[in-house]
């Protein structure tokens, strides 16, 4: 590991600690930020510390009866045989997550666009509000719509739409004559995010991708051009870019922006002390107090950006509560003929991520 990547670690973990103690000196964790702590506002309970707890009520909706799951989601589709993960509600230490209410949310919205904007990460956790409101208004007309890297579910009757913009590192990707190119402080994209009432980021996943995995061949910030950089700098940089973006284009008053955190996978047991395990062999969470891999290096960098970005931002800190679902992944039960520890089953996790966003949205 390099020392340009051990400093920038560091300076992540000083300043974001620095942050969390302004805010909350007698916090004695600075692992996991409330988004509303890096916009200095204060809360009487954090939901994002807490515990998994059984729920026989769980889970939200009926995976065959939801349109709107991909195959590579749909694990009772593929018949996992184990069905405990379904059963898992997220409970706060001192509070309570309110119930989601399909009706609710469609009175609130509606005549509204929503946006997630991201990789396959937010695929996931746009399915999963699609199947939540749907659960809702089953006899309710809808409208799906498939362009190049735009998908749209709409609730016609309420003209809630529901929109996902593919784009797994925010900032441009362009094919030119070198081949193609990672553009770090371009984000010409972003004219197609302009107009929404609520936007949901997400990137972190592809940013790891090496070798023949990755999509580019050239990264680009202004007119140096590197064949390839410490990652995590790059991140940095994509992500700053994105901040600037957010800070030009976006009219708080009308448009709400929300960054969905960072998921963890759970390809190395060591980090929930199983040397020897996948993800594959899990049917239950972990129910330690402390996640033994500690905080990702993706969520210090997201914590560091938005504690410079001038606009109101609220961050889903899902990031810890996450780690803890190792047995929320679909495995080999999906579509995909490799083992996934990265996405998530519908339903599932992904479901809490919309109990926070509906949280963060109806209050």
């Amino acid at each position: 590991m390099g020392f340009l990547f051990l400093s920038l670690l560091f300076l992540f973990s000083v300043e974001t600690k620095a942050k969390a103690e302004h805010y909350y000196p007698n916090n004695t964790s600075s692992n996991s930020i409330d988004g509303r702590e890096l916009l200095g506002i204060r809360s009487s309970c954090n939901v994002y510390r807490g515990k998994w707890v059984y729920d026989s009520s769980y889970p939200l909706y009926d995976s065959s009866k939801c349109p709107f799951i991909d195959d590579e989601f749909n694990c009772q589709k593929y018949k996992r045989p184990d069905n405990l993960y379904l059963k898992y509600r997220w409970q706060p230490f001192s509070c309570n997550l309110p119930r989601f209410n399909g009706l609710v949310f469609l009175e609130k919205y509606r005549g509204k666009k929503i946006m997630f904007v991201g990789d396959s990460l937010s695929l996931n956790m746009w399915e999963s509000l699609a199947c939540m409101i749907h659960s809702w208004v089953p006899r309710a007309r809808t409208a799906v719509i498939r362009k190049e890297g735009l998908r749209e579910i709409a609730f016609l009757d309420y003209g809630v739409r529901l929109l996902l913009y593919r784009t797994p590192y925010l900032v441009d990707m362009v094919r030119e004559n070198v081949g193609t190119v990672l553009k770090l402080d371009s984000i010409r994209s972003g004219r197609a995010w302009r107009g929404m009432d609520v936007l949901i980021f997400n990137s972190w996943h592809w940013w790891t991708h090496t070798k023949s995995s990755q999509p580019w061949d050239y990264m680009q910030e202004g007119n140096k051009v590197f064949k390839d950089m410490n990652r995590l700098v790059a991140y940095y940089k994509g992500m700053y870019t994105w901040a600037k973006w957010v800070d030009r284009n976006v009219d708080p008053t009308k448009t709400k922006v929300i960054f969905q955190g960072i998921s963890p996978t759970h390809y190395e047991g060591k980090d929930w002390n199983e040397p020897t395990k996948s993800c594959k062999a899990e049917t239950q969470p972990f129910f330690g107090m402390r996640y033994p891999a500690g905080t990702t290096a993706g969520a210090i960098v997201v914590n560091k950006v938005l504690s410079r970005i001038k606009k109101p931002v609220h961050l889903l800190d899902l990031t810890t509560l996450s780690q803890y679902r190792k047995d929320a992944h679909p495995t080999y039960y999906s579509d995909h003929n490799t083992l996934d520890c990265s996405h998530w089953c519908l339903p599932g996790l992904p479901d809490t991520w919309n109990l926070l966003l509906y949280k963060s949205l109806i209050g």
